[in-house]
């Protein structure tokens, strides 16, 4: 029971079996009072009942929102000790295909969005807490066709560190977590390839690509009191960042040798 007698918010939780839902399910596994949000109330209601704990409607593009899920912690749980971001969009797009309208949705959805999050649950943060942004390995590797994510992404970051230096006083922790490829509902067409999952499997020297479960396990332990960390991004992505991830045409590549081994 690492997170006994914590309180927490995750948001982003609203998408079936996303990281936001797995992360909740072992937070509460491990003893903390849980307030899910996100977009969507059916899966966040069905959420809270299954883990014993509390939702809110809350979209993190709306300031308003942001400020009234803060005050539901306050209010459904008597304060705040740890606040997750798992929010985000996977847009591949091609650097110059990329729109006006795509950026800015981008900048609201995983910079601006974030940072208000943050202040947010700052506000009502206990002293001794900790904050988890999830970032992305592609924040400091290169994926092609994917500059707007991995741009925001990296931005919010430094931000975070921001939080480590200027709250470090009252204790607060402030990490961000960086995942590689990840078979989730994010990535589920993707994933459901076994060519393109090998194509990024062989960066990875421990040999596979990501789950759910192995970000979960890294964000809860940034979480716990024995963690004496902050202002980092920590890598969990079985060391890709120490390599590559593949590129468009080695990823179709690989899928084009698949169909034709199958086809054969």
């Amino acid at each position: 029971m690492r997170l006994n007698g914590k309180r927490a918010v995750i948001i982003g939780a609203a998408g079936e079996g996303n990281l936001g839902q797995v992360v909740a399910r072992q937070f509460a596994a491990e003893g903390a009072s849980v307030l899910v949000a996100g977009r969507h109330e059916e899966p966040l209601a069905a959420l809270a009942e299954e883990i014993g704990g509390h939702y809110a409607i809350a979209d993190i593009c709306d300031e308003g929102q942001l400020a009234a899920l803060g005050q539901a912690a306050v209010d459904k749980m008597g304060g705040l000790d740890i606040a997750v971001n798992a929010t985000g969009w996977g847009l591949l797009t091609p650097f110059l295909d990329t729109t006006r309208e795509e950026l800015e949705r981008m900048v609201a959805l995983q910079f601006v969005g974030p940072y208000q999050f943050f202040q947010a649950m700052l506000r009502v943060m206990d002293d001794g807490g900790s904050i988890v942004q999830v970032s992305s390995a592609t924040a400091k590797i290169m994926m092609e066709d994917h500059a707007a994510y991995m741009g925001t992404k990296a931005g919010i970051d430094h931000v975070v560190r921001c939080i480590a230096n200027e709250f470090g006083a009252r204790g607060i922790r402030a990490n961000s977590v960086a995942p590689g490829f990840t078979a989730s509902p994010m990535t589920e067409r993707a994933a459901r390839n076994p060519a393109v999952v090998g194509a990024f499997a062989k960066e990875y020297p421990l040999g596979r690509v990501g789950t759910l479960d192995d970000t979960a396990e890294a964000i809860t332990w940034l979480c716990t009191d024995g963690c004496f960390i902050t202002g980092e991004v920590v890598q969990v992505n079985g060391g890709v960042t120490l390599r590559r991830n593949p590129t468009n045409a080695e990823i179709v590549a690989a899928a084009k040798a698949a169909k034709a081994a199958r086809e054969a």
